[in-house]
Order: C-alpha cells, then structure tokens, then sequence
C-alpha cells in the first residue's frame, strides 16, 4: 500500500493530555475509505518505526468512513514519550505527515440474528477505534453499549459526540470516583458469555477483561481488543541466552531488550510485523528452553506446549533458548 501525504488542518486539544487533529490530502485528492477499528501508521521525522494512531468517525449520518474528504485522530501525551507523541502534540496547521494506511486488525463482526448488545469498553485514548464502532453500531441500528473509563472525569475525550450516539448507551467511569470506578470483573458478572466484547486501552485493563473473560467461560471469539503499546521490561525481568540453531549463533537478550531487538541488532533480518505479540508474524519455533509467554496470539494450548514462541515480546524463564532460526 502506498503512503499518503496528509496535511494538517485543524489541530486543537481535545482534553489536557489528548489533542484532536483532522488530516486531508494534501494534494486535495480523496482519501481512502476505512472500516471502524481501522489505523493509520504515520511516519516520525527520527524514529525507526512507524506510529500507529487510529481513526476515529462520530457522525452517524454521515458516510465519512466511506468517502472521507478528513481523517480524525486523538493523540494522547504519553508520559514516556519516545518521540511520536511529543510530536504528534506539536503539529499546527499546514504541517504534513508522511501516512500509510488505513490498516485494520480490530475489525467489528458482520451482525446477527438476534444479537446481544455488543460491549464495548476503552480505557484513555483507547476510546479512538471503539468510537469508530459506536458510531457505526448506533447507525445500523445495532444493540450496543460502551463503558469509557479513564483516570478522571476531565481526562475523558469527544464526550459530547459520543452522548449524541445514545446517552442512554453510554456509561463513564473515573478511577478517582469511587462510585463510578470501572469494576471489570462486575462489568462481565453482568453479561452474557454469548455477548461480544471490544476493549481497547491500557495493557493492564485489557490483560485484565481477558482474563476475567475467559475465567467465565468467553469463547475466544467473542473476546476482541487491540493496544499500541510494544513490549516493555517486567520488574524482576533477566538476561537470557538465545541459540539460534540454523547458525550456531549465541546471543544474549538483556533484561531491557526483546529477542527481536537482540537479533535486529545482530543483523539477523527477522521477520515481524506488530511488535506487540498480536499478529503472529515474528513466531519462532523453540527446541530447547521454557519460553515465557506475553504475546496474544498463542492459544493457551500452544503457550502450555512451549514450542512456539512471538520474538517480539515474550521471553525465557530458563536460562537459555535454542530457537529454529
């Protein structure tokens, strides 16, 4: 897929730490259509990788996921800022963006007879691709309710938007509210394992309603979710040795450092794709050593198996791994 050049044509904040932007063409051309869930990876003036940013569509009566003349995005401040964000927030009008997209991986399901409400449920600037799908649910005239929590009331964006979808389905929770705190596990005491669920959000929170999800008896399929954030150190995390056994080679992976940094950095050409455990791209077989598993895609047969392994985010228990590679 090609990138696009968008140009910047309204920037504005949407809370204290998010800020709103509309990107056009900037050569006037149409822009590509996308579905709700969809992303875009903007490219960074000096990072190596692409930031994924996804889009977001609030007006039921309009076709803009179709025929959009504007992209919106919210962009969050992150406290540890790598670059992406600090710049997103520094954009103004008339500046450009190098794009490619739009990408989906966190698509809604087509309907159902006789469907329960759809759950949905975002944390922070998880609310961008979930008030995508509000959007479209609340226009099919599908049943659906969303719960959007964050740190505190005035942290939570596009409210106004989302309450003019259906006040009556919306529910907002604030961690420094006692009597709103969003309460994950008493959330799915109050559903049904046959309902679909969407989260999107911080890793903690996601972690936490797939679990409980599955604990209650969630198919798999019904549990969707999507995060932006790569792989980070664990406290108590320790270096480990990685063979690779197609060359003999020995590496050792820091307790800062993922097994695909490790190799990125030996020149050893890995494939991947997400970098968040989600896509299954970057597996790897394991021939010896106990992997610790962190990634998402792995079904929980195949994490107990120890046999396969995602690269770019789990690592090892043991003291060394011999990978097929």
């Amino acid at each position: 897929m090609p990138d696009i050049e968008l140009i910047v044509t309204e920037a504005q904040p949407a809370t204290a730490l998010i800020r709103h932007l509309r990107l056009a063409a900037a050569d006037g051309s149409a822009l590509p259509a996308f579905t709700p869930g969809a992303h875009l990876k903007l490219r960074i003036p000096g990072l190596d990788d692409p930031r994924c940013y996804s889009l977001i569509h609030l007006d039921p009566s309009t076709d803009a996921c179709q025929s959009p003349k504007q992209y919106r995005l919210g962009v969050r401040l992150e406290d540890a800022s790598r670059g992406g964000s600090r710049h997103m927030h520094a954009l103004a009008v008339g500046d450009r963006l190098m794009a490619n997209g739009p990408h989906n991986e966190f698509a809604l399901h087509a309907a159902e007879t006789g469907e329960a409400p759809i759950v949905l449920i975002a944390g922070g600037i998880g609310i961008t691709p979930i008030a995508s799908m509000a959007t479209a649910l609340a226009a099919a005239g599908r049943p659906w309710t969303l719960h959007y929590s964050g740190r505190s009331r005035d942290q939570l964006a596009f409210v106004d938007e989302l309450s003019a979808l259906g006040a009556d389905h919306l529910t907002l929770h604030a961690d420094d509210d006692p009597a709103t705190r969003l309460d994950l596990g008493a959330l799915l005491d109050g559903l049904t394992t046959t309902q679909h669920l969407y989260v999107c959000g911080p890793t903690g929170m996601i972690d936490a309603l797939i679990d409980g999800a599955k604990k209650r008896g969630w198919p798999a399929g019904h549990i969707h979710f999507e995060h932006f954030g790569t792989a980070a150190p664990h406290v108590g995390d320790q270096a480990f040795e990685i063979e690779l056994a197609q060359s003999g080679m020995v590496l050792t992976v820091p307790a800062d450092k993922t097994i695909l940094e490790v190799l990125e950095a030996a020149d050893c050409d890995p494939m991947y794709d997400c970098k968040r455990g989600e896509c299954g791209v970057c597996t790897a077989t394991v021939l010896e050593g106990t992997p610790e598993h962190r990634d998402y895609f792995l079904s929980d047969a195949e994490k107990a198996g120890g046999k396969l392994i995602q690269i770019c985010i789990s690592r090892a228990k043991s003291p060394r791994l011999v990978l097929d590679l």
